[in-house]
Parts: C-alpha cells; structure tokens; sequence
C-alpha cells in the first residue's frame, strides 16, 4: 500500500509483480524500459524501502549493480539514503564501507558492473537488481551477478533503455517475451515517453522539446524515449537527413558585414590515437586539410535550440601540403579574412602542433583544440545529427564545385556504427575513401555554440 501512495500506476504495476515474486520465492527475472527520467531509479528506491523494512528483523542482502560506480552506483546510494531519511528511518539505519547501506539486519548491498570490479562472494538473498542493464557486458553478470541468487532462487530485475539489439536488457527482454507467450506470466514492463506523460504533463513538455531539437530519428530519441533499439550500424544520413543538409544560400567568397563566423578544420594526419578498429583508423590517415567556414544566424535561437543555426558558406581543401608550409595561409583565412570568432581545429596526434600554432595567432578565447577519442567522437556524431534533424546546419547551394561534389560523395559514404554505452562511431571505411569533409562538418557543429554577449542576453530574455 504504502507503494501505491508514492508512485504512478505504470512504477505501481511493476512494483506489485516484484514484490509478488519475491514474496512467494518465485524468482523471476524481469525486464523494465521507462523513458528517460520516467521513474525507474524511483521504483527502484522504493522497493529496496519496501524490502529492507520487511527484512530488518529477519535480515538478508538486497544487491544493486550498475555499469560504474562513480556516479550511476553513487547516484543509486544517495537515492536510497534520501527514502529512508523521507521516512523517518532515524538511527534505524546506517552505512558501512561505502557501498552498503544497512537497516536492521537487512543489507543493501550496491557494486560496480564494471568489467574490472570484483564482486565475486556476494549473496543476494532478496531481490538483485541491474540498473541501466544495456550497458552490462553479458559476461560480467552471467558469470559473477546471475549466481549471487541462486541458493535463494532471488528475483531479479534489469532496468534500462534500449540500445543495441545484442545488449543484455534486450537478450533478456526477448527470453521474457517467449516465456510469457508461454505461460501468460508478465515479465516484460515497457513505457514509453507518451506514457509517462499522460500523467505528467511537464514531462511531456520537455520531451517535445528533446524532439524537436534531436530529431524523433536521432539514435537517442529513438532509444531513450521511444523505447525503440538501434541496428549495429548503416549509413550516417538518410536520404531525409541529407535533403534537410541541402541549403540554398549562395556560397561566400567573403564574409557579410555584421555577420559571425565559426570554422571546423580537419588536419591532415589525424586521428593518430583513435583507437584500433574504429572507423577512419590510422592506418588511413587523411592526406587532405578541409577547412568548413559557417555563418551563424542567431534568429535561430529560442526556447529548446538555445544555440544558432549555421550555414556553410566556404569550403578550402588542400591535398599533399604539409602542416609547416599552410599554416600561414590558414591563419591569414580564419583571421583576416573571415574574422572568425571561433575555431574548432582537430588537434590529435599530429594536429597538436598545428593546434598551437593557430591558437599563437587566433587567442585562446577563439581557437578551441578537439582531440578524437571513443567518447568525445560520439558525442561530436550525435551532435552533428541533432543539427540536421532540427534544421539548423545547412549547405550551401549546389555550384558545381570540386568541394561540393567531395563533400555529398563523403556524406553518401559515411557509416555509423552503434557502442557499448550508448556511444557511437562513424566515417568513411577506408576502402571507399576520405571522411575529413565530414568530419570538418562536424567540427564546424562543435564551434557554432558560441553567441556573443549581445544574443546571449537576448536568449535569456
């Protein structure tokens, strides 16, 4: 009862199927996808209430694990700590060594899933519990997590989003799926964003937001809000993407009067500590500098895209020049020429040197270095999408040009291709050529944030 006061009817439902089967020493195993900031760590929270209160006489462990400790298990630790004071638990409950939060008798018992965590000798008597479980390598819980429960035939839940169609949360899902065509016993709880919203109307209004300014095809609208996984890989664009990448503005010989202009550069000998087997590895370094310069519109910007659009409107592209030799010219473009206010330059491996040079005569305050690793790649891809998928990068007009034939044969060759963790690769594989227009494109993306003073004030407003 106590739930049903606490939580929406969707957290309820799931909530009453756990404690049924924990009760009854069922030991079922349950799969549970709600949108993005939809309830589950709070359902989580209140169960292991629930369970440490019935127990705290009797005793036994509860064990909780998640992908890291730092902060998803901290994170979990905190919540659970904040219930019980909420409940006015008292001195009824403390914690010990960091990891265990004790009331009673009873144990809750939190690690790290982590593929280097040692975890191995922990029981868990009551409940066990995998939080965000896509992102568990299957391994890691089947060999050390999976047995904690199987003297007590413990119930457990895996909580998450989708993301690839091999990840745990889905393997998982899919065997609940069968057993309960089998024997009618629900083991698969989803809801999706509309869900959610149809009982909180603020949330609601934010993930309409999240999808305007992502895009509904974008990989993480799709996963963390629509529920939906995502295939290993395929084409970076679709044929959509790409028709809204297309502007019609003219190309630029010069920048406009009163105009702010960013650029994207993507050096020559790149990607030199990228790691193995990636696509654009460094055995197919790029032999092309491509310099992207975008003019900002800052009309753009409101409520949900609180960063300006951008539209390209130069393209320079050098093959076989080395880094000493255009350094020069590079800097009289960006500085004299474009007066560009802000400079996103690939500075790994051999770009370091270019890097520091540019920012000796562009100032800190413009010149901003990227290093390419796994995470920072992602994170530059997605962001590359969100800017497409709300319209606010566009190409210039098609003129004919070496560049602008380069860059639609690079768009039309470009891959994706889906991580652990929820991150992504992407590029040209190296038997079909070069991504550095690309990946200029997508520099460019990372510099059009800036707004001067003036817009910032403006947006605030």
């Amino acid at each position: 009862m106590a739930i049903a006061h606490i939580l929406r009817p969707y957290q309820v439902e799931i909530g009453h199927a756990v404690l049924e089967s924990v009760l009854r020493r069922r030991g079922l195993t349950f799969t549970v996808e709600i949108a993005r900031q939809g309830g589950k760590n709070e359902l989580s929270a209140q169960l292991e209430l629930l369970l440490l209160t019935l127990a705290m006489r009797s005793g036994g462990n509860l064990v909780k694990c998640a992908p890291t400790f730092t902060p998803q298990v901290r994170t979990s630790i905190q919540r659970l700590t904040d219930r019980l004071r909420d409940a006015g638990y008292g001195d009824l409950w403390h914690t010990r060594g960091g990891y265990t939060v004790c009331v009673g008798r009873a144990r809750q018992l939190f690690f790290s899933a982590e593929p280097t965590a040692n975890v191995v000798g922990a029981t868990a008597h009551h409940l066990l519990e995998v939080d965000e479980a896509q992102d568990v390598e299957k391994e890691k819980f089947y060999k050390e997590f999976r047995p904690m429960g199987a003297s007590s035939n413990v119930t457990t839940v895996l909580y998450g989003t989708p993301w690839r169609q091999d990840a745990l949360l889905e393997e998982m899902k899919q065997a609940n799926l069968e057993l309960e065509r089998r024997d009618g016993v629900k083991r698969h709880f989803s809801f999706d964003w509309q869900e959610v919203a149809r009982l909180n109307p603020l949330y609601g209004q934010y993930v309409e937001q999240e999808r305007q300014r992502l895009g509904e095809d974008h990989p993480l609208f799709r996963t963390q809000y629509l529920l939906e996984t995502v295939n290993g890989g395929g084409g970076l664009l679709s044929a959509t993407q790409r028709a809204q990448l297309q502007g019609h503005h003219p190309r630029l010989l010069s920048p406009r009067a009163g105009q702010v202009y960013v650029a994207g550069i993507d050096l020559a000998g790149g990607y030199a500590n990228e790691e193995e087997g990636s696509l654009g590895r460094e055995e197919s370094r790029r032999d092309s500098t491509v310099v992207t310069v975008g003019e900002l519109d800052f009309s753009a910007c409101d409520a949900v895209f609180r960063e300006p659009a951008v539209r390209v409107v130069q393209h320079y592209w050098w093959t076989g020049v080395d880094h000493a030799t255009l350094y020069p010219q590079l800097a009289d473009l960006l500085k004299s020429v474009w007066h560009c206010r802000r400079v996103v330059v690939d500075a790994t491996g051999l770009g370091q040197g270019m890097a520091s040079l540019l920012e000796r005569a562009l100032g800190r305050a413009t010149l901003s270095p990227f290093t390419f690793t796994a995470a920072s790649k992602s994170r530059l891809g997605f962001n590359l999408l969100s800017a497409i998928n709300g319209g606010r990068l566009k190409m210039y007009a098609p003129d004919s040009s070496p560049e602008h034939r380069e860059l639609w044969r690079q768009v039309s060759q470009t891959e994706q291709r889906f991580r652990a963790n929820r991150t992504m690769d992407f590029g040209v594989p190296p038997s079909r050529g070069h991504d550095d227009f690309v990946m200029s494109l997508a520099l460019l993306v990372e510099g059009s944030g800036y707004l001067p003073r003036s817009a910032r004030g403006r947006v605030a407003e």
